[in-house]
């Protein structure tokens, strides 16, 4: 005869392990979507779905849709324009930016 302690830890083993094994398959499936997500909509307008054309608007490269009109930027070329041409609100929403940080300080 088994004892009943024994039983209850084995038990609470295999409710552990199955806990785990169940995180990592939830795991798995989360970064299976994502990569399958990521690699279905490259090249496409994240707003409308058309495929976007590459473009340059003064020297920095930038994608357009053109089923939407949208335009995206890549991390740094909002700030490339704004360098380009300072006469324009890019220069005074930079700037006020950089005040309000450096006022903060």
């Amino acid at each position: 005869m088994t004892n009943a302690w024994d039983e209850r830890k084995k038990a609470l083993e295999n409710e552990y392990f199955h806990k785990k094994e169940q995180e990592i398959i939830d795991n798995m499936k989360h970064d299976a979507e994502e990569t399958l997500a990521r690699n279905c909509a490259k090249g496409r307008c994240p707003k409308c779905g058309e495929k976007i054309e590459p473009m340059t608007f003064r020297d920095v490269p930038l994608d357009r849709c053109p089923g939407c009109g949208g335009v995206w930027l890549g991390p740094n070329d909002l700030k490339i324009l704004a360098e380009k041409d300072h006469r324009t609100w890019f220069d005074r929403w930079f700037h006020a930016d950089n005040q309000e940080t450096s006022e903060e300080v």
